[in-house]
């Protein structure tokens, strides 16, 4: 009996030591692919171009074809141009469509303040109205990613926001670095960038928001955030979901980048939900060139 005690304790000690070391290799590789925020930043600069390619730039204007698809209660399509403009940490995207009904699409920041045009003669949109709802992380120089040279890697400062690792994700078929991204100030959003794994340019930036259901918000159509309490029995929680995609890198003046730029934006309510895809394709980019001030503030385009 005593023998056979002694040969289940050996195999049992094999057994816990064999678990120990997967276990400790599975941490120290772990450990090992995890990415530092301080690599992180070098391997992307590097993506985009050389220091002096990078510090040549002093303005960036990229000008395009738009398309927009509409989903939910009701479906469209509506084609037009784009422009996305940058001087520092100013920046401006700006889109006008042959549609009536939808006329423009603009957001900017001229340094101090951010703002929104309007989709007609008085109505913003969906898209105007969640970004003034969420104009403060947005001020911060993460919209449009390396299309501006107001994108808050080329710069990156801990007192400015900072970004965290979060492992990896595989989405269409390429393997990607998550990092989350927190501006200094705070943000109602939760904000993931994501960057390819074997080259790491900057391929995505998801947004999310949660809206309770307690307190009833709403966007109107003038773009300001409306608040009433109701009962909530009859409400339920909205979800926000916005995505930045970019891809078909080139190398423009020494800098690489991307020609296909697409946003997306879905929310989520208790009637069901709503979407929008706009789809930009770039064509032709012009640098250092100088921009005023007023032409990133864009709150009167109607």
């Amino acid at each position: 009996m005593n023998s056979i005690l002694r040969k289940a304790f050996a195999v049992f000690s094999i057994f816990f030591v064999a678990l120990f070391l997967v276990n400790s290799e599975s941490l120290a590789k772990t450990k090992k692919d995890k990415i530092k925020p301080e690599e992180l930043i070098t391997k992307h600069l590097e993506s985009i171009g050389t220091s002096e390619a990078r510090n040549a730039i002093t303005s960036m204007m990229s000008v395009g074809r738009s398309k927009v698809v509409f989903k939910g209660r009701g479906t469209g399509t509506t084609e037009g141009l784009v422009v996305i403009a940058s001087q520092a940490e100013k920046n401006m995207i700006g889109m006008k469509f042959r549609n009536p009904d939808y006329q423009y699409e603009a957001m900017g920041y001229d340094g101090e303040d951010f703002s929104v045009g309007y989709a007609k003669a008085g109505v913003r949109s969906t898209l105007g109205g969640f970004l003034r709802l969420n104009e403060k992380t947005f001020k911060s120089g993460i919209l449009g990613g390396v299309l501006s040279t107001s994108w808050e890697l080329l710069k990156y400062d801990k007192k400015r926001g900072r970004i965290k690792y979060k492992g990896t994700e595989t989405i269409d078929g390429v393997e990607l670095v998550k990092f989350e991204y927190n501006p200094r100030k705070g943000s109602d959003l939760d904000v993931m960038m994501f960057f390819d794994a074997q080259n790491f340019r900057h391929m995505r930036t998801e947004y999310k928001r949660v809206i309770s259901s307690g307190l009833g918000r709403s966007v109107g159509a003038n773009g300001r955030v409306n608040s009433r309490v109701d009962n909530s029995a009859q409400q339920s929680e909205t979800r926000y979901k916005m995505v930045e995609n970019f891809g078909d890198f080139k190398v423009v003046n020494g800098l690489n980048l991307p020609h296909q730029y697409n946003l997306y934006l879905e929310i989520l309510t208790g009637n069901g939900s709503t979407a929008y895809d706009w789809k930009m394709s770039l064509q032709q980019f012009y640098f250092n060139q100088e921009l005023g001030a007023e032409q990133f503030r864009v709150d009167n385009v109607q």
